[in-house]
């Protein structure tokens, strides 16, 4: 079996992989690519490759599909499952359907389970005929490095038959030979997956003999083990499959952020519109508009800013000088945040100079600010009276946490302000970007005396020199 001339292209804060692949004639093939197509592009003229054709293994929930963008832009044909009818021009493809690309030849394959529509993509070198080695297969959130896509993002009355469709799934991909390389489009930080594992390719063999999905005996079993590995998702995977369905709208001009004024910020205020701050928890905490949201720029922004922001409005971006606003404004276009309504030209070192009123938190915390404090303020300062929130996933939280620490997820925050208590308050999570999220969100609540620790219940141990605390307290369960 020849080698294919396959690129996989990893957005490694969306733990997603789009690829591209050389069909031998000058052409090439993109499976499940994401709106932000620079990457791609870029390698596919460094080949020398024209983007001919644009495959979708399923309705993305979790980014905008860039199909239609390729499709517009380069010319690409889209292939896509016949199920769940898209709003643009795409060729169907139902399962067992073939289509000769090039040197290569597709095969659709029906796996539903991540989504009902779902296919996985056999690729053959020339034609399928009975008994060709298959060069390698394309599973997007079928079947995954250690793991399945999960089956919760329809509907929860669709939730348990999705699963055991998924147990059928991967028990038909596990009949292709253990040499079969395998391409998933999820990985390791998708909240599409529950997996870990930093590989982002695997084979057949390996996943028969590794996948814990695999070893379980029999359908129960395995829909309970692997319903039983899902946390929680961004609430906005419930609404980007469908907006992927219509067709989202193709970007005549690349994303920008707009420089505005003092004056034009506090206009659109006025508006409705919201501010998110990209800085650094430490410069956040320094000095920041009121009612701005917390979300740092790094590699997850992307799904924080879905997440937490609401697309609906318009969006006002807070950085620092050394932050690329390209990039801001490419990661909101990715989970479909269109209305960039621009940036505060200058920073808070305009806002400031304007003489517009701004929370700050230095060494003296104002009231009603949000503060960094040290581990050691935590473990034995002045802090280690105050009540202690992590919002951090329910399974990191269970991995270890400070004793005594309530658990409340930073993505449902704003749902159940109720359950945090009056006083003094510590919020925390593994370093302090998603801790700082959380103390904006209690901020604009009206909260006060809420400080963020700058670390994580490990900085914390060391400080005081017990250990964390592990699994759900019974309270909590």
């Amino acid at each position: 079996m020849a080698t294919l001339d396959l690129i996989p292209v990893i957005n490694e804060g969306l733990g997603n992989s789009t690829y591209l692949l050389d069909l031998g004639d000058g052409s090439a093939l993109v499976v499940d690519p994401e709106r932000d197509l620079r990457q791609v592009r870029a390698a596919a003229d460094g080949l020398g490759l024209k983007l001919a054709f644009a495959v979708e293994t399923h309705l993305h929930a979790d980014f905008i599909s860039g199909v239609r963008e390729l499709a517009e832009t380069e010319g690409a044909t889209v292939l896509s499952p016949e199920v769940g009818a898209r709003e643009f021009a795409y060729r169907a493809l139902a399962d067992g359907e073939t289509v000769q690309l090039g040197a290569l030849t597709l095969q659709a394959l029906a796996t539903p389970g991540h989504s009902p529509e779902h296919l996985s993509y056999l690729v053959f070198e020339g034609a399928p005929v009975d008994g060709a080695p298959v060069a390698g297969v394309f599973t997007g959130g079928s079947l995954m490095v250690g793991t399945a896509g999960r089956t919760d993002l329809v509907s929860r009355e669709q939730t348990v038959p999705l699963a055991r469709a998924q147990y059928h799934s991967l028990r038909r991909l596990m009949e292709l030979d253990d040499a079969t390389p395998v391409w998933p489009t999820h990985g390791a930080g998708s909240f599409c997956s529950a997996g870990t594992s930093g590989d982002r390719i695997t084979t057949i063999g390996r996943e028969r003999a590794t996948n814990p999905l695999l070893q379980v005996a029999g359908e129960d079993a395995f829909v309970e083990a692997l319903l039983g590995s899902l946390g929680t998702f961004p609430d906005y995977f419930l609404r980007l499959g469908e907006v992927n369905r219509r067709g989202p709208g193709v970007l005549a001009d690349p994303p920008a952020l707009a420089p505005l004024t003092v004056t034009e910020v506090r206009n659109l205020m006025g508006r409705d519109a919201q501010i998110v701050d990209v800085r650094p928890p430490s410069d956040f905490a320094a000095s920041h508009i009121p009612g701005a949201l917390s979300i740092a720029l790094r590699p997850v922004f992307a799904t924080w800013l879905g997440w937490l922001a609401e697309p609906a409005r318009p969006l006002v971006i807070i950085r620092g000088r050394e932050q690329d606003p390209t990039e801001i404004a490419w990661a909101a276009a990715t989970v479909g945040f269109d209305r960039l309504a621009g940036e505060l030209d200058g920073g808070m070192a305009a806002w400031n100079g304007g003489g517009a009123p701004a929370t700050a938190s230095g060494g003296t915390a104002s009231v009603g600010m949000a503060s960094l404090i040290t581990a050691t303020e935590l473990a034995s300062g002045p802090a280690s009276s105050a009540a202690v929130l992590d919002i951090r996933q329910r399974r990191e939280f269970a991995a270890g946490h400070v004793p005594g620490a309530m658990n409340i997820e930073l993505g449902s925050l704003a749902e159940e302000l109720e359950k945090v208590p009056d006083g003094p308050l510590v919020v925390m999570c593994g370093h302090s970007e998603r801790a700082m999220g959380a103390a904006s969100i209690l901020e604009r609540a009206g909260r006060t005396g809420v400080s963020v620790l700058d670390g994580g219940p490990d900085d914390w141990a060391g400080a005081a020199g017990r250990p964390v605390e592990t699994g759900i307290p019974e309270a909590a369960k």
